[in-house]
């Protein structure tokens, strides 16, 4: 299996020596998840004793926040990634790199052939003929956006060759200007694949909620290879709530984008700084020093080490936002 970010145990033990072995102690900046999560109110006590039930509203309130009923709800997108790869014959596959990882590996254990374009643009992945180009928008680890009309001209330009783009929108939630579930499988994209999540904007990673958006065959041949009850019935009214809240969702993207700034000039005087709206990616050779100099004062981020990057989440707190603060200006490289 891959190694993901929130693996805090892990570190917490990893760095014991150090005086660091207790997980409470950490600061988790690892994710990318927001931090201010989402506050779900009580779950009727029904939901723990019934077995879940698919008309209980969730897909209208799902359609109502993505803009389409073109969907299929997931225990989380990786499922999504999973059972994908299996609906497709064997063919080549197109992947802009660095990416979620978890998309390659899929693929690749479907019995595709990956042609990885690292740091390539779009229009190399077209131009390699592929007939099928996978993408995260923004991209996972480095925030990079591909304007949705860039993305759709290469839906639209893979549809001619019998080909389909899957693009996992994950962090797309605080910029839904860029989103193109709404339009994944319908008349202007009918090759469009969406993945999205209530794991990173909405902070619910622990519910394992997400959707799939796009053609009909696909959204059945994937909700039969997952059988029945795919979803627990606390995480659907969980999400039933979230996604129905326009106002907390309204005031989160306006504090995301201010602690998105706040992070990037946090990071600024040590290298190239990208970034989504819930996290900061570091471009740096350094990158493992810093890491390890963050890890020994009990602060968890990710490193990327085939691509010296270090993604920072957002801190959850102003106590929190301090001592990430203390910790960078204490770094002597």
């Amino acid at each position: 299996m891959l190694e993901h970010g929130g693996r805090l145990r892990a570190a917490a033990r990893r760095y014991a020596a150090s005086g660091e072995g207790d997980p409470a102690a950490w600061l988790d900046l690892s994710t990318g998840i927001n931090p201010c999560a989402y506050p779900v109110a009580a779950i009727d006590p029904a939901c723990w004793r019934r077995l879940p039930e698919d008309d209980d509203g969730l897909d209208e309130v799902a359609a109502g926040y993505y803009g389409s009923a073109r969907l299929l709800a997931l225990p989380g997108s990786q499922a999504a990634i999973q059972w994908l790869p299996t609906l497709f014959r064997p063919v080549v596959v197109a992947c802009l790199t660095p990416t979620y990882e978890e998309h390659t590996q899929a693929w690749e254990r479907a019995g595709h052939k990956l042609r990885r374009l690292p740091h390539a643009p779009l229009a190399r992945a077209l131009a390699a003929a592929t007939p099928i180009i996978v993408l995260c928008n923004p991209n996972n680890p480095t925030g990079r956006i591909l304007p949705a009309s860039d993305l759709l001209d290469a839906a639209e330009r893979l549809q001619r060759r019998g080909g389909w783009l899957i693009v996992d929108e994950a962090f797309a939630d605080p910029e839904p200007e860029h989103g193109l579930a709404a339009l994944a499988g319908g008349p202007q994209a009918p090759n469009l694949i969406v993945l999205r999540s209530l794991g990173k904007f909405f902070g619910l990673a622990g519910a394992r909620v997400g959707f799939v958006f796009g053609a009909r065959d696909k959204l059945e041949a994937l909700r039969e290879a997952l059988g029945p009850w795919p979803l627990s019935g606390p995480a659907r009214a969980a999400a039933r709530q979230a996604l129905a809240d326009r106002a907390w969702q309204a005031q989160t993207r306006r504090d995301l984008r201010a602690a998105a700034q706040r992070l990037a000039a946090l990071l600024a005087p040590f290298g190239e700084v990208t970034g989504s709206a819930l996290f900061a990616s570091l471009a740096t050779p350094r990158s493992l020093a810093l890491f390890e100099h963050l890890a020994r004062q009990a602060i968890l981020t990710r490193h990327f080490a085939a691509h010296d990057l270090l993604r920072v989440g957002l801190p959850g707190s102003e106590g929190e936002w301090l001592r990430l603060g203390a910790a960078l200006a204490s770094w002597r490289p």
